[in-house]
């Protein structure tokens, strides 16, 4: 499994400094969650790992491997679904592996049988509910030849029931397939209910200022929302977020 390091980077648009002396690390087969306000740059810190931008400063590394500014290293799984309207759920979820030259049909299709979307193989996207796409989107990611996974707000459109379901069936396939995943969200009870790690971004320019490793055991149940553990973490993170701490 490949193991992320993110080293001293930095990186500024038109004079402003979007991104700080960015350090750090995911280990293989760990689950992330940055955090930070709206405008922060963890966008850019993902285009930034992906190779769509270059820092001034720093590098980015996956394995040992320098690949700041290469693209292909990484499979990312942005806020919409992005499926294309004309394939269908698994013509859609081949797409990473087409690319590669290289398909497994039969593990599509038990994946797509234990994400719940069995009887779909053959339809299109738009027979699909919100939350079945983005299913079948997060299936496409894990069947990608790349096994970092970077996750970027994927559940943001979706309302909170489905979005509750979503991150249950998430942790659940994450626990079976363990890719690594670096996520981004907005949401201070998703991150605490994924993840193994959170990582609190300032402002711009954004830097990391608290890292939290979490103590839940796996699996999660909804249970957990309700626990005064979990609100006093909540609280925690949410000062930080909103005051640095104070």
């Amino acid at each position: 499994m490949s193991h992320l390091e993110i080293r001293n980077l930095s990186i500024s648009f038109a004079g402003k400094e979007v991104l700080k002396d960015i350090r750090l690390t995911v280990e293989g087969g760990e689950f992330v969650t940055i955090l930070g306000p709206s405008g922060s740059g963890k966008s850019t810190l993902f285009h930034t790992i992906g190779g769509l931008l270059t820092p001034d400063e720093g590098g980015v590394f996956l394995s040992d491997q320098e690949i700041t500014g290469e693209r292909g290293h990484i499979s990312y799984m942005p806020q919409q679904h992005s499926l294309f309207p004309w394939r269908t759920i698994l013509q859609n979820v081949l797409l990473g592996q087409e690319l590669t030259g290289k398909t497994d049909k039969a593990r599509a299709l038990e994946m797509i049988e234990k994400a719940g979307l069995a009887g779909y193989e053959n339809e299109l996207p738009d027979a699909l509910s919100g939350g079945m796409k983005q299913r079948a989107a997060f299936i496409r990611a894990l069947l990608s030849p790349q096994s970092l996974i970077l996750l970027d707000e994927p559940f943001s459109a979706l309302d909170d029931f489905t979005r509750q379901d979503m991150q249950q069936w998430l942790q659940s396939i994450w626990m079976e397939y363990k890719k690594t995943i670096l996520f981004v969200t907005h949401n201070i009870e998703e991150a605490l209910f994924l993840s193994d790690r959170i990582v609190v971004l300032s402002t711009k320019p954004a830097t990391v200022v608290k890292e939290y490793k979490l103590p839940f055991g796996r699996p999660r149940k909804k249970e957990l929302f309700f626990s005064r553990e979990f609100f006093d973490w909540k609280q925690e993170i949410s000062r930080w977020i909103v005051n640095g701490g104070d």
